[in-house]
């Protein structure tokens, strides 16, 4: 399938995006017969003569100039707020414009923070019930330990959740609300030997399931336990689809970055585990990519597709999704080494992608626009329809 670009109303780059396949896959396998990801017609006439086969996408830079931009959530009025790792700073990102794109406003600026390696201001969740609260919540890093706190914009940042292993790499840091209204949190586990994942103690190696209040939630695998499943090396995105199905991307690991499936109590097998596994204890991955052309860090999902966002592999890769979980097709690719590192992408209200790069950090080259925030919309009345 080919995608080509349309026009968009704000700093929109114009090019043809050609997706390839490539990946292997742990079980549920890809339906060699199935049909890759059904994206709307494009609202112009093709011009190849491959008719049922091009698809019109719009790529428009929202914001630019921003610091390692992590985590993505949104507010009520459509508005995103954005963390900046290194800077310890949360933005807000629209919904006013400007001639540049979308107005950038910083909100805060986080004294509690002490980034380093890839720790720092990580994760950021908008509160449920936000239009009565107007809370923020925040996975980040301390010269001690990560952690999970809340605030509102102004106040003070207060730590629901201390004690989440520290290290220079592999420190998680996904944050986001379940479809049950629980607070779930992808943690790291930084040690050379993995030695957090498989401990049901610690809480590296994990995701986490908690209480706004930071306690572990009613109905997790074991009371008590904010822990939801485990043998995770790097979990830095989280998301459901339509019907609550849990994903999460794991990267970091030496082989192969994955894209899983969570269920409860499920092991995924680091260290034991880089990629598929015969072992039947242990979960295998929607898909797996060797790192280098992976090392996802968010995952997004909207109508039938998965997203995620890749560090090293430079590219999203795009998943059609059936309702018993089943991939559709091949995988395939967009945004190939045309804007550097991914990092962050998130499904907005209007029905796009919004996508960061993270380009301004020790292994990115950044460009003179970069970081940036980027929409993706596939035209004609599908995702991302205005």
């Amino acid at each position: 399938m080919r995608f080509r670009r349309g026009r968009a109303a704000v700093a929109t780059v114009g090019a043809v995006l050609v997706l390839t396949a490539g990946c292997s896959f742990g079980p549920p396998g890809p339906d060699e017969a199935g049909s890759p990801p059904n994206l709307p017609r494009p609202s112009v006439a093709p011009t190849s003569g491959e008719d049922s086969e091009e698809r019109e996408l719009a790529v428009t830079v929202l914001a630019k100039s921003l610091e390692v931009p992590w985590g993505m959530s949104f507010l009520p009025d459509g508005s995103a707020v954005v963390t900046e790792r290194d800077t310890a700073r949360i933005l807000k990102v629209g919904p006013d414009s400007d001639a540049d794109g979308l107005k950038v406003t910083e909100l805060q600026r986080l004294d509690e923070v002490r980034p380093s390696g890839d720790g720092g201001l990580l994760g950021i969740a908008v509160s449920p019930k936000y239009a009565t609260d107007k809370t923020l919540y925040l996975f980040y890093s301390t010269e001690r330990d990560n952690r999970i706190g809340k605030l509102v914009v102004g106040g003070k940042l207060q730590p629901i959740l201390t004690g989440i292993p520290r290290s220079v790499n592999q420190n998680g840091g996904a944050l986001a609300f379940g479809p049950d209204g629980f607070l779930y949190a992808g943690t790291g586990d930084g040690t050379p030997g993995g030695t957090q994942a498989g401990n049901p103690k610690n809480l590296g190696g994990k995701i986490l399931r908690i209480t706004t209040a930071g306690k572990p939630a009613s109905g997790n695998p074991v009371k008590n336990s904010p822990v939801w499943s485990s043998g995770h090396r790097n979990v830095q995105g989280l998301a459901w689809d339509k019907t609550k199905r849990m994903y999460a991307t794991e990267s970091g690991q030496p082989r192969f970055g994955e894209l899983n499936v969570v269920t409860k109590g499920g092991n995924f097998g680091w260290p034991k585990a880089d990629g598929a596994s015969t072992n039947a204890k242990l979960a295998n991955p929607l898909a797996a990519w060797p790192a280098e052309s992976s090392s996802c860090g968010g995952v997004a999902t909207l109508e039938s597709l998965v997203a995620t966002a890749c560090l090293l592999g430079k590219r999203i890769y795009l998943l059609n999704v059936t309702g018993n979980g089943t991939v559709l097709g091949n995988p395939q690719e967009l945004l190939t080494d045309e804007f550097g590192r991914l990092r962050a992408i998130v499904a907005a209200p209007d029905g796009s992608f919004w996508v960061s790069t993270s380009n301004h950090e020790d292994a990115g080259e950044p460009q003179p626009e970069d970081d940036r925030i980027i929409r993706l919309v596939f035209s004609d009345g599908g995702a991302g329809r205005s």
